[in-house]
């Protein structure tokens, strides 16, 4: 399952009738609004899901722009905590309070990382 926010902009008059279009949709959930601005949460089984949702709300009348701010995917979350579940753990001098944390040369990116 994933969820995502969307802010969708619209010029300040049509916000309210935009906010009703919204509502009465199955595309989304609305939050919130301020003028121009309008905060819904799409819904999919998968982001190939939400994106079509989130084209259909590109496409309403009025809209100027509908674009994803944040996304939360359960599957990914799950994908991810079984490697951590499968790898060794944290490597053991990570947790010697005796070792020099300075001395650890970190590059900026630790697939690269030689430990």
């Amino acid at each position: 399952m994933n969820i995502s926010s969307v802010v969708v902009r619209v010029l300040p008059e049509n916000t309210e009738h935009l906010v009703g279009v919204l509502k009465d949709s199955d595309l989304c959930d609305y939050h919130l609004h301020d003028e121009g601005k309008i905060i819904v949460t799409i819904e999919g089984e998968g982001i190939s899901e939400e994106i079509a949702k989130l084209k259909k709300i590109q496409a309403f009348k009025n809209v100027l722009s509908a674009d994803m701010m944040y996304s939360y995917s359960e599957d990914e979350l799950d994908q991810e905590r079984d490697k951590i579940d499968k790898s060794d753990g944290i490597k053991p001098w990570l947790n010697d309070n005796s070792k020099d944390a300075g001395l650890i040369n970190y590059a900026g990116d630790l697939k690269k990382k030689k430990l």
